[in-house]
């Protein structure tokens, strides 16, 4: 990767973590998108990075505002799924509205699953290609799920699932596909957080820049593997 100048998507990039990552991947000197559902934002964040960076107005959740978008970028060689949200903080599973549950997981998970859908195929045919999955230690297995947020909790389990299913798709193409768990941020969702988006954002970055001998299909804490 070194010295090459990708072009990278990152859904959600208007704000926070996504902001962080865009910010940081275009200081490296790689063309950015900027996708996210407020558009007027996202051109606002495009125009303060300045050249080499674009702007998209995106909703994860609507298949057509996806399969435009990926008709006008082109092509995109790193894939960041960071948009999100966190509706059931506080719920307890039993006490589950339904509702929440299928808005998080139509944003959480399907919106990511659209996005792969629309973009892994070309970079596998290109025969390079990062795609990086914005995940939770609240989705983790072995760090304990978290119960306090199920629709979340539930949310991000399914998308480390889709993350090894698409690298064992992808396996052997040039294309890596790796979920991140970047820790507590701080951020509209978590304002209490110690850590800033600058500062997840510098190992974001780097799973989406691995060296083509890099992992595929593990879960990233910082920059070690860690147990779903």
């Amino acid at each position: 990767m070194t010295g090459v100048s990708r072009t990278a998507l990152v859904t959600g990039g208007n704000r926070g973590i996504g902001h962080a990552v865009a910010t940081l991947l275009h200081t490296r000197g790689h063309r950015v998108v900027i996708a996210a559902r407020d558009g007027a934002e996202a051109r606002s964040v495009a125009r303060e990075l300045g050249e080499g960076a674009t702007a998209a107005a995106l909703d994860v959740t609507d298949p057509d505002s996806v399969a435009k978008l990926a008709a006008e970028a082109g092509e995109v060689d790193i894939l960041v799924n960071n948009a999100g949200v966190q509706l059931d903080w506080g719920v307890r599973p039993t006490r589950a509205d339904l509702a929440l549950v299928d808005r998080t997981l139509n944003v959480n998970l399907l919106g990511a699953w659209r996005m792969a859908g629309a973009l892994v195929p070309d970079m596998v045919r290109r025969g390079w290609g990062r795609v990086v999955n914005i995940s939770s230690g609240t989705g983790s297995f072995t760090l304990g799920i978290a119960d306090a947020c199920p629709a979340y909790s539930v949310s991000k389990v399914s998308l480390n699932a889709l993350t090894v299913m698409l690298a064992k798709e992808t396996e052997g193409t040039g294309v890596l596909v790796n979920a991140i768990n970047p820790g507590l941020v701080r951020t509209r969702m978590r304002p209490d957080a110690p850590q800033t988006p600058r500062e997840a954002a510098e190992h974001i970055v780097r799973a989406a820049t691995l060296p083509d001998d890099g992992p595929s299909g593990v879960f990233l804490r910082r920059d070690a593997v860690i147990g779903w």
